[in-house]
């Protein structure tokens, strides 16, 4: 695997039954900050309310929804693995001959890339059906201009 590495965990996203007041919680409790950048994805009630540390390299995604609370198999919802842009073209080839799995658990050798205006990611499991995502903030990387992933699928999310 010597074209592709992960660089760093991006986010791990949280079900609370309250983003705004969990996001107090946080800020009081860790110092993590809503990120203004991020902030009109929270204006669709299904998206996430966006915290981290000042600098933006840690960061939780405040979903509403039923929070893991007394349920012994619940776990995270999804681990998502920040890569730069050359990193995340060599993913989606090297998933080529290493496949990643959908929900059902079958193999995906192809990936439909989901552009999020601020960044592009695609969405898997792993063999164990632990819900994966491989995301890069570079959208506007100068090899890449015109924000398309050679042989992908593209979709606006």
């Amino acid at each position: 695997m010597q074209d592709f590495a992960v660089s760093q965990i991006d986010h791990i996203e949280l079900f609370v039954p309250d983003r705004r007041e969990a996001a107090r919680w946080y800020e009081e409790t860790f110092g993590l900050r809503i990120l203004p950048e991020f902030e009109d994805w929270a204006d669709n009630p299904r998206g996430p309310l966006m915290i981290g540390t000042l600098e933006g390299s840690t960061k939780l995604a405040l979903f509403t929804g039923r929070s893991q609370g007394e349920r012994p198999t619940a776990g995270f919802h999804q681990v998502a693995f920040r890569v730069d842009r050359p990193s995340f073209e060599a993913f989606l080839h090297h998933i080529q001959l290493f496949p990643v799995f959908d929900d059902k658990g079958d193999p995906l050798h192809e990936l439909t890339v989901r552009d999020h205006g601020l960044a592009l990611s695609v969405y898997f499991h792993d063999p164990y059906g632990h819900r994966l995502e491989i995301t890069t903030y570079e959208v506007d990387h100068p090899d890449y201009p015109d924000r398309q992933v050679a042989g992908a699928q593209f979709a606006r999310r």
